[in-house]
């Protein structure tokens, strides 16, 4: 954008000697005055038929399904369509059921049996135990019942290590919607953007053509030279690439647009204008406790760095024992006499762990590790979110300021050119001050056209930064 508006400026500039009025032409030339170059608002309001209106102009492309879109609109498609907010809702979801997944342990387990065995006569499992256990012919249904009684906290603490980090998951998709939130707003005014430079391209074409059959005429009449009317045929072809620069800027901006939309198709979108915000207040202290309380992605590393040290006491936990009742029955209705045609029987067990090569105790100190480590993260992003902050408030505050700046800038160049023109007409003053002079106040007049939309998105970066973009 930047390189665009540079190269529209030094050719508007450059032709500016060629389109100087000059008092001396003939009465047979007055209907054709030569013109200085035209104020913004008369470059916006000339007609928009195409690239070009002369048959030597640029041939626009055949141009896609038209859709006029607000801000609103944007934002409402992006919500409905994305990809990567789907993506994050989804996780959410999945994050909210691993909280059913630790809570399971709490509920009784419940299995059934079905069994068949062809054994030989008097025969046990020998080799492999310390005790051995007979087996006898059998055919056999029954069930069997799991409950945990106690593990000394180890569950209890991974249902609020999975409610914890669940609760985070929520907060990533909220950070993911203001992430979305933010690249559209940020597309609109860009291609808004775009599409203002545009016109002002295809009016200063307009405006070129129109000098060089000016200074055609003057050169038929020999009012001037033929080198005069070769550099404006040099300026009428920088400016018919302007415009397709601009064109191509425009299609860019579009399709980021499109994109941050979560849409394939390819629409030309018609955007409404937007108002502009207030200015931010002169102190940041206030943004800055308002970011920190709102921010959604400091808010889901503040719950992880919780869900981590949840889950280190569960991990220290699975040293403790784990007491469990237990329960079986059935029927046997083929069998042999060493066993009865019914069975049943309860009990309780525990569970003491005594040995396992160290992996309670290496889990429980990685475990802590981890939780520390995500304590950290979230004091570097609160770090980070300050900086985002004062960045971005300034930022805001320089962009809201260059609005009234520009345009005084514009109305002070605009008296400069006029002084500029008069010495120029009154032969007292050169070509190159008066080139300087319209210099000026076309670098003055695109700033001014463009610092509306810089503040518009300086304003969508300070909202993000605040976690305010809704």
């Amino acid at each position: 954008m930047k390189l665009f508006l540079s190269s529209t400026v030094l050719c508007i500039a450059t032709s500016s000697f060629l389109c100087s009025p000059a008092e001396t032409q003939s009465a047979a030339l007055s209907n054709a005055p030569t013109q200085m170059a035209p104020p913004l608002s008369a470059l916006n309001s000339v007609p928009q038929t195409g690239a070009g209106t002369a048959s030597t102009g640029p041939v626009s492309a055949p141009q896609p399904h038209r859709v006029e879109l607000s801000l609103a609109d944007a934002e409402a498609r992006a919500l409905k369509n994305h990809p990567r907010l789907l993506a994050e809702q989804y996780r959410a979801l999945a994050a909210d059921k691993r909280i059913g997944e630790s809570r399971a342990s709490y509920f009784p387990q419940a299995f059934g049996n079905l069994t068949a065995v062809e054994a030989n006569g008097d025969t046990a499992v020998a080799a492999g135990a310390l005790t051995t256990s007979s087996i006898s012919s059998r055919a056999a249904t029954g069930g069997s019942l799991v409950q945990m009684i106690t593990d000394f906290g180890h569950t209890s603490n991974m249902v609020q290590s999975a409610t914890l980090a669940a609760k985070a998951s929520g907060q990533d998709e909220e950070s993911t919607r203001q992430s979305v939130l933010m690249q559209v707003e940020d597309a609109y005014f860009s291609a808004q953007a775009a599409e203002s430079v545009r016109k002002t391209a295809r009016a200063v074409l307009d405006f070129r053509r129109l000098t060089l059959r000016q200074l055609s005429a003057l050169a038929q009449s020999e009012l001037r030279s033929t080198l005069d009317v070769q550099f404006a045929q040099v300026m009428d072809s920088e400016a018919e690439l302007a415009v397709v620069r601009a064109q191509s800027n425009v299609e860019r901006t579009q399709a980021q647009l499109a994109a941050a939309m979560g849409e394939e198709g390819y629409t030309n979108y018609v955007l409404a204008d937007e108002p502009l915000p207030a200015s931010p207040s002169s102190d940041p202290a206030a943004y800055i406790s308002e970011a920190v309380a709102n921010r959604p992605d400091l808010k889901a590393l503040k719950l992880r760095s919780d869900s981590a040290v949840y889950e280190a006491r569960a991990e220290r936990d699975l040293n403790f024992p784990t007491v469990n009742a237990l329960a079986a029955g059935g029927e046997v209705p083929v069998h042999d006499n060493t066993i009865r045609h019914e069975y049943g029987a309860i009990g309780v067990n525990v569970n003491v762990p005594i040995f396992n090569g160290g992996l309670y105790s290496a889990r429980s100190a990685t475990a802590k590790l981890e939780a520390k480590s995500a304590d950290k993260d979230a004091s570097l992003r609160e770090v980070e979110i300050v900086r985002d902050v004062r960045m971005t408030w300034a930022d805001a505050r320089d962009a809201y300021l260059q609005i009234d700046v520009t345009q005084r800038l514009v109305e002070e160049t605009n008296v400069a050119m006029r002084l500029a023109k008069a010495r120029y007409d009154a032969g007292l003053g050169s070509i190159v001050e008066l080139d300087q002079a319209e210099l000026n106040q076309t670098s003055a007049l695109i700033t001014a056209a463009s610092a509306r939309f810089d503040y518009l998105r300086a304003m969508t970066a300070f909202h993000f930064a605040m976690g305010d973009v809704h």
